[in-house]
């Protein structure tokens, strides 16, 4: 079975307090999901329509889980936490087999 990855792309942030709630329950939802950390960070360097802001790159054990991890009550409840802090471009993908 192939893996699923989050690819988190953000276009800005407004509201660095609303981002830190996020991240303090969005990680240990993620994390009960068997979510692990790939990337997390500003980019060292951008190309053709890429921004310098950061990126968050996750891997899951299925694209289901991932899914499932996004629907999960405990994110739904960080994205509530965002609200309009960022704006953000989550894509999940299906990793190569």
């Amino acid at each position: 079975m192939a893996k699923g990855y989050w690819i988190n792309f953000f276009h800005s942030v407004s509201d660095p307090e609303k981002v830190e709630a996020y991240r303090k329950l969005a990680a240990p939802a993620m994390q009960a999901a068997g979510a692990r950390f790939l990337v997390r960070g500003v980019p060292t360097k951008a190309y053709e329509a890429g921004l310098m802001e950061r990126v968050v790159m996750i891997e899951f054990d299925s694209v289901e889980k991932a899914i499932a991890a996004h629907d999960s009550p405990g994110y739904q409840a960080a994205l509530k936490a965002l609200g309009n802090g960022a704006k953000r471009d989550l894509r999940i993908v299906e990793g190569l087999a």
